[in-house]
């Protein structure tokens, strides 16, 4: 699994490279380039050690949205088709060096174990960030079937709300996120961050 450096910089860092990103992105619902504060974040494990997964829910005071990342070593060449923009950025880590940052939904790393967390009803990692309360995401699954790459579709939710997933015929899993949208000391709530659904099903 990829380690985690504890104390690391990233140059530039989120706040200088995201918030341009997330605006010329076509699920962005505000105007301008958004001021973006951390709500909370939870990790994927890669069992081949070599990409950090990483997500980060992100508010501009009035919607939660969610961007998952990917941190590579070198530019990945097969990203998953129908992307906008991969590649988020590139940046400097103070113990890792150069680090291409892609957009997770891009990634089939991210793909594969968002999926498995949904085949075996099971929790993210932690993330060790300070300064946010808790998060996780949390996968349950609906259907039986194997829930490979090439027989679901993955619905992520971009924009983050308070409430139930979306179930109904051809929904395989959904992933529950949980977060503290106040702060570390306020209440917990709890939402749909993707569904996965049957490609036989998708529209």
């Amino acid at each position: 699994m990829a380690k985690i450096h504890p104390g690391a910089t990233l140059v530039p860092h989120f706040r200088d490279f995201l918030p341009a990103w997330v605006a010329r992105q076509e699920w962005y619902v505000g105007t301008g380039i958004p001021s973006l504060t951390p709500v909370g974040y939870f990790r994927f494990e890669d069992p081949a050690g070599g990409v950090g997964v990483e997500t980060h829910l992100v508010t501009d005071g009035a919607v939660l949205y969610q961007v998952p990342m990917t941190y590579r070593d070198a530019p990945l060449q097969d990203t998953v088709p129908g992307v906008a923009e991969p590649l988020i950025t590139t940046a400097e880590h103070s113990v890792l060096g150069t680090r291409w940052i892609y957009d997770g939904l891009a990634d089939p790393v991210w793909l594969s174990e968002l999926l498995g967390l949904v085949r075996s009803d099971s929790v993210s990692e932690p993330s060790r960030k300070r300064g946010v309360g808790p998060a996780e995401a949390r996968g349950q699954r609906l259907l039986a079937g194997d829930l490979g790459m090439d027989s679901v579709v993955v619905e992520l939710k971009r924009v983050v709300t308070v409430g139930g997933p979306l179930k109904g015929p051809g929904v395989a899993g959904v992933v529950m996120g949980a977060w503290h949208p106040d702060g570390p000391d306020a209440a917990q709530v709890s939402g749909c961050l993707a569904v996965v659904r049957e490609v036989t099903s998708a529209k």
